[in-house]
């Protein structure tokens, strides 16, 4: 798996979200088929079939924000797409409201009740899962390493927590996971530190992983090239006094994202394992031993990615609360989706803003 892994981030951002999409659908079959047998419900009308449709609406609606977010510019060349871009809740919510009326019109005697535990059992796996997924998806296009360290992270503190427990494992952590240890959770979570650490380190040198992901608009193709921002950028930062009288060095060379790494890597190992916990205790409720058998040894493809959701979400979180900051090229973007009249009306008063604060020069003063 982890082979497979390292293949699909050769083959690039494409490759990535077909694969997000993927997991996200085979997870959602995976809850779906459980409360299919958990309540069931083989007599109830239409219960699959509204199930699914549910999920392709709330996919279009995630996807064509996403769409209409980061490639206005791209939309705005396609005449079907401008239509799409501009009426794209109402449609969404046109979707939506179409499922709605036939699952009221599905409702029979004798199993109401049961039709509508099956209707919010539905709607809380779209909560979790698409939800979630589309997050991943957000954050991949932040850079491709916004993608790859978490989801490592999340890996490698499963296979830490896994071998400290295993070797020095003593004391019980959670009665949800009688096998869990204390051992196992702080050896993880060392672990998980310095493995973030210097993963940062090694994905932070390369444009490949740094760049946000973006169309070109010649071959409309995905492409990642950028200048690095800030955070990729090598930095000089000085030690604390206690650690310069301890190792005899005054200052560090560091990339801002190892810093960051640290808090994500905490994350993961202190409360994405609680993402497991609760996937346990959903099992242990219907009585089942694993969500599927997709994967021998492992379980389900839901199985694997119950951390991976919760740390997932964090990480956009994170971006949206410390990392990003005005966005030019999606300002300018929404520039260009406006009518010529308005366009030339922000130009002046953008003009007129800058000629007071003094940053335009005298010269192009006098020629205004």
């Amino acid at each position: 798996m982890i082979s497979g892994f390292f293949l699909i981030i050769y083959m690039g951002p494409v490759a990535l979200i077909l694969v997000v999409m993927t997991v996200q659908i085979k997870c959602f079959q995976e809850i779906i088929t459980i409360g299919y047998r958990v309540y069931h419900s083989y007599e109830l009308p239409w219960f699959r079939t509204l199930s699914w449709y549910f999920l392709i609406c709330v996919n279009y609606f995630f996807y064509g924000e996403t769409v209409a977010d980061y490639f206005g510019a791209l939309v705005q060349r396609e005449e079907p797409l401008q239509f799409l871009a501009r009426y794209h809740r109402f449609i969404s919510f046109a979707l939506y409201l179409a499922g709605f009326c036939m699952f009221v019109l599905s409702l029979v005697k004798k199993h109401y009740r049961l039709q509508f535990y099956m209707f919010a059992w539905t709607h809380v796996t779209l909560l979790i899962v698409v939800t979630q997924s589309h997050l991943v998806i957000q954050n991949l296009f932040e850079g491709m390493i916004w993608f790859i360290v978490p989801i490592s992270i999340v890996i490698c503190n499963d296979i830490m927590a896994y071998l400290f427990g295993f070797f020095f494992g003593r004391t019980p952590l959670i009665k949800l996971s009688p096998k869990k240890t204390w051992e196992g959770f702080i050896g993880g979570f060392f672990a998980t530190v310095v493995f973030g650490f210097i993963l940062a380190y090694l994905l932070s040198q390369f444009q490949y992983f740094v760049c946000p992901v973006g169309v070109n608009s010649e071959t409309n193709g995905f492409t990642v090239e950028c200048e690095p921002s800030d955070i990729f950028v090598m930095h000089e930062y000085t030690l604390p006094a206690v650690v310069q009288n301890t190792l005899r060095w005054k200052t560090v060379n560091l990339y801002p994202f190892q810093i960051h790494s640290i808090f994500l890597s905490s994350f993961g190992s202190l409360i994405g394992p609680f993402g497991g916990f609760f996937a346990s205790g959903f099992k242990r409720a219907f009585k089942i031993k694993d969500f599927a058998n997709t994967i021998p040894g492992h379980g389900g493809i839901m199985d694997r990615f119950d951390c991976q959701y919760l740390m997932a979400t964090f990480t956009h979180v994170y971006i949206g609360s410390f990392i990003r900051g005005p966005n030019p090229s999606k300002v300018l973007q929404q520039l260009l989706m406006l009518r010529p009249e308005q366009q030339l009306s922000i130009f002046h008063t953008l003009h007129s803003q800058l000629r007071e604060r003094g940053m335009l020069p005298q010269a192009a003063a006098q020629a205004e």
